[in-house]
């Protein structure tokens, strides 16, 4: 860098935090735009001229040793040419320094002035990083200002998580709550108006659309959830709806860790559950109190924090509430399809939350279908000593479904080693990882080693440290299996009919290969679960063993309704179906490459 170019990059601009200050009194109501605000625009600078390695080292010889002033760290930056591109590494940098007891108090300092006075992103990102290690309460009105910087907002947070949880949940929520109906919500947290957070939280659409887990525990934090319903203990709306937030928290589809990280979740989960007397038997309050339950008994629910025997003298209430003769109203109130739907759940998923375990041994296997108006997912929760195993070690996915771990046997142990995936992330195992584990006969043993699983733990940057293996009887594991795999009392008939389709075709697999096909996934439909949806691939020359283009095929997409009749007749109805009839004149493309559809003459879909 040149000494004109130095001296140019010493000409500072205000501070960054006095420019969000001046934005906020320029705001509506002093309240930011959705998303906050993004920084001052510079002059866009070229082409990073250090390499990752060599940002890494020059971040870290501008900040070791550690400066007692702001202007010296900004001088360092320049001359070492950190640049705000380099913010990532700043926060890395300055998380992984030594600092001992008796530096403390400068670093503080020095954290201080740079977010207090800091003019770039890189000084003011230093500062934030010193005090997600060493804020204060003093710290938190500045800290809550700069984290409407949408650069901002992540170490900020990180640092009011530690001091101020409440805080850190509004300027969260500012930022990253981008739905048009929970912008009421956020009005009312950010201008402090009580009355109207309460009212507000009992308004919107509590939706797995609207409500990520995130989200709801974010809404949970900063309304102060636990005080609202301490300081309101007769509304039972506000009671619902902190349910149901507990729910979405719990939500396995989501990040079931926002529930662990719920400080006061165990407090909520008392106030619901010694309350719910006080609810209308509603579909909806039944459905609420159903999945608690589920969540209590084999989700992620087990792993809260409770004192001994607690969370048992919550499902026996929980139980005692839901046996009770008023919640048979939910069967006489459904009338519409998925209000029957969600009944039918209620009244065959009841009492799975309070049996005693079929098998005993270390091993227990749950097959939990969710609530079907959230289209949750149906997942073999598989419990270890009691402890869900997903959730605990994982986290970033749901438990695979019974087609795969039960119907295909895969946790069946034999005497060669297997590998096999119990879960994966939501995005996909290349993005966010999955969790395997290898299973093994050994004697009168069955045993679990060799677990597979991102590197850092759920919730977490901590490594993750390594799993232990686990030993099991082996006939009592062989016992669980063979229950687990016979069990069908979570099905419906959609359900049901998908898996007797899909054995008839892996029995009889010319069905469709006489068409040119083979069988792609079998279900009940995601969007609409009182259909089956079977899918297939075409690819001409498959029946003769002679594919063409075999790198291009096309999937098919063919949606069965659920007609009333028995599960069994509608699936061997489908079955003679694809022997007497192609399916590629009833189903629709649904997959492949618009090129090859038009090619082979059939209609590309608009929305694929």
């Amino acid at each position: 860098m040149s000494a004109q170019e130095e001296r140019d990059a010493l000409t500072l601009p205000p501070a960054l935090y006095d420019h969000a200050l001046y934005l906020l009194r320029e705001s509506p109501d002093g309240v930011p735009p959705r998303r906050g605000w993004s920084l001052p625009q510079k002059p866009r600078a070229g082409e990073d001229p250090l390499s990752l390695e060599e940002a890494k080292n020059a971040v870290r010889e501008a900040l070791y040793p550690l400066p007692d002033d702001s202007a010296t760290l900004h001088r360092r930056f320049v001359q070492h040419g950190i640049q705000d591109r380099h913010r990532r590494l700043i926060r890395s940098a300055v998380a992984g320094l030594p600092l001992p007891v008796g530096q403390w108090d400068a670093a503080r300092s020095l954290g201080r002035q740079l977010t207090r006075t800091g003019t770039t992103a890189p000084a003011v990102t230093a500062g934030l990083a010193l005090l997600v290690r060493l804020g204060e309460p003093e710290d938190v009105p500045y800290l809550s200002v700069l984290g409407l910087f949408r650069e901002f907002v992540g170490p900020a947070v990180d640092a009011l998580d530690i001091i101020d949880r409440q805080s850190a949940a509004v300027v969260w929520l500012a930022v990253y709550a981008r739905r048009d109906e929970l912008q009421p919500l956020v009005h009312a947290l950010r201008t402090g108006n009580r009355q109207a957070v309460r009212t507000e939280l009992v308004a919107f659409p509590a939706s797995p659309r609207l409500v990520s887990s995130a989200v709801a525990r974010r809404i949970a934090e900063a309304s102060q959830l636990h005080d609202l319903l301490d300081h309101h203990p007769s509304d039972t709306d506000l009671l619902a709806r902190a349910g149901r937030l507990l729910v979405r928290m719990g939500c396995s589809r989501d990040d079931p860790t926002d529930l662990l990280a719920y400080r006061d979740a165990l407090s909520v989960y008392e106030s619901v559950v010694t309350r719910a007397g006080l609810l209308q038997p509603t579909l909806d309050n039944a459905a609420m109190l159903l999945s608690l339950a589920l969540d209590l008994s084999s989700g992620t629910g087990v792993l809260l924090d409770c004192p001994p025997g607690r969370r048992a003298a919550l499902l026996e209430s929980l139980g005692q509430l839901l046996a009770e003769p008023r919640s048979a109203v939910v069967g006489a109130a459904a009338s519409e399809a998925d209000q029957r739907l969600r009944a039918g759940w209620i009244r065959r998923t009841g009492r799975q939350p309070f049996k005693r375990p079929a098998t005993s041994g270390r091993l227990r296997i749950e097959v939990v279908a969710g609530d079907p108006a959230d289209r949750e997912p149906v997942e073999a929760r598989v419990l270890i000593d009691g402890r869900p195993v997903v959730p605990a070690v994982f986290g970033r996915g749901p438990a695979h479904s019974p087609d795969y771990l039960l119907d295909d046997g895969q946790l069946r142990a034999g005497v060669e080693p297997r590998e096999v995936q119990l879960a994966e992330a939501w995005c996909t195992e290349g993005c966010c990882g999955a969790l395997y584990v290898t299973i093994r006969r050994e004697g009168n043993q069955v045993v679990w080693e060799n677990w597979r699983r991102p590197q850092t733990t759920p919730g977490s940057r901590e490594p993750a440290p390594e799993l232990p293996a686990f030993r099991f009887d082996a006939s009592a594991y062989d016992a669980e299996i063979a229950r687990a795999e016979a069990d069908r009392s979570w099905s419906w008939p959609a359900r049901t009919m998908a898996r007797l389709i899909k054995a008839g075709l892996i029995e009889k697999p010319e069905l469709l290969s006489q068409w040119d096909a083979s069988r792609g996934w079998i279900s009940s439909g995601f969007d609409d679960p009182h259909t089956t949806v079977v899918t297939f691939w075409y690819m001409p020359g498959l029946g003769s063993g002679r594919p063409e283009r075999a790198d291009s095929p096309l999937q098919f997409r063919w949606v069965v309704p659920d007609d009333g009749t028995p599960p069994e007749a509608q699936a061997a109805a489908a079955l003679r179906r694809l022997a007497e009839e192609d399916p590629k004149t009833y189903g629709r493309v649904c997959g492949g490459s618009r090129e090859r559809a038009e090619e082979l003459g059939f209609p590309w879909p608009d929305s694929a």
